[in-house]
């Protein structure tokens, strides 16, 4: 058992959650102020905002999240980011304990937008790809089952810390109930961690994407998702267009693909 390891097993949760979020600094603070100060094109409030921002380390502390909340901020601003008077709903793939479903959720009240969440509630689905270590040197394995959230666990973080009103579940593998979605999206974030499950979201959404909408995946510290996205033949065979501009592409976790 490593150093980390052994700390995060024996520290106290508050302390654990503390430290986690110290560490976490240098990354988040930079896009908390960004969200703060620069003005968006969708109407809120510097309030709304604080209040978005302090929700977000709030639900991180009762609800597993495995991603930094400087990435969960980075999201909520895309969704201000689009134009009120613009149509586009926004969709969550993976939604693992219901932490970033119930973060998103509070922003997508705020903006008016319908919020559509798939999962298989399952965990990850059985898959052949070799996995590794991500670019950072840390392992990456995603077992069958892994990071499995129920959606009556998913609803339940919702109903105390979000807005369900906001959401609507689809439950189901991608490939079984992404082809039937229809709907134009404001702003996708994925979080899926296969390659095959990657490619079968940006199949899907990447076509219903507004002009000026952003598809972010959370996968951007893996090899084989940072090998998939700057797949040439992927992105033309697939979806008939160029790689499209990308912000964080082999250098960070959350990647922002543009349209």
């Amino acid at each position: 058992m490593t150093i980390k390891d052994s700390l995060r097993k024996n520290l106290p949760w508050p302390i654990h959650y503390v430290y986690r979020k110290i560490r976490a600094l240098p990354y988040d603070f930079p896009r908390i102020i960004k969200f703060l100060f620069l003005k968006p094109i969708t109407k809120i409030t510097f309030w709304q905002k604080i209040f978005l921002i302090s929700n977000c380390y709030r639900i991180s502390y009762f609800v597993d999240c495995p991603h930094m909340e400087g990435e969960m901020i980075e999201v909520i601003y895309q969704i201000f980011s689009i134009p009120s008077g613009k149509q586009g709903v926004i969709v969550e793939a993976g939604s693992f304990k219901g932490g970033s479903t119930a973060k998103i959720s509070l922003a997508a009240k705020i903006a008016g937008r319908k919020f559509f969440v798939f999962d298989s509630f399952e965990g990850i689905p059985a898959h052949q790809e070799k996995h590794g270590k991500n670019i950072f040197g840390g392992d990456a394995y995603f077992p069958k089952g892994s990071y499995a959230g129920s959606l009556e666990e998913v609803k339940k973080s919702v109903e105390k810390f979000g807005d369900i009103k906001s959401c609507e579940f689809i439950k189901g593998f991608f490939e079984d109930t992404m082809p039937s979605f229809k709907k134009p999206v404001a702003v996708g974030y994925l979080d899926v961690d296969l390659a095959s499950s990657t490619k079968t979201c940006l199949k899907y959404l990447y076509p219903l994407l507004i002009n000026g909408g952003t598809l972010l995946s959370q996968d951007g510290h893996l090899p084989w998702i940072i090998d998939l996205l700057s797949d040439e033949n992927f992105w033309q065979k697939e979806l008939g267009t160029k790689i499209p501009k990308m912000q964080g592409l082999g250098k960070e976790k959350l990647v922002v693909i543009e349209k």
